[in-house]
């Protein structure tokens, strides 16, 4: 079963230096998982401060600077995991290290027609 988990957590609740350890230990988890087999894909995003949000009114698209909703955590990252079970997601989400300052949201892919 495939999961992609959700990195959530406020930009400003980092040090440089807590980041780079962050960024340390879960560059760890991603090597064992890919040894695994278990990772598909996994990235930290850029800063909010970088991106663009689009909607379609009317035909028209509107594009504004920044993320859709003001929240006190940002999305930050994601790990896409194909896993036996959810139980083992939750798992691996729990050992992702921003889930000690925010949270890690985990959700099914869900299957597309073909």
């Amino acid at each position: 079963m495939k999961y992609m988990l959700l990195v959530y957590g406020a930009e400003t609740c980092w040090t440089p230096e807590s980041r780079e350890d962050c960024m340390r230990k879960s560059m760890a988890i991603c090597e064992e998982l890919e040894k695994e087999g278990k990772l598909i894909a996994a990235s930290p995003l850029q800063s909010i401060s970088t991106s663009k949000t689009v909607r379609v009114r009317e035909g028209k698209p509107l594009v504004t600077t920044g993320p859709f909703a003001e929240t006190t955590e940002q999305l930050g990252g994601y790990y896409i995991l194909d896993v036996a079970t959810e139980e083992e997601a939750l798992a691996i989400a729990a050992r992702i290290p921003p889930a000690s300052v925010g949270c890690v949201e985990v959700r099914p892919l869900d299957h597309l027609p073909q």
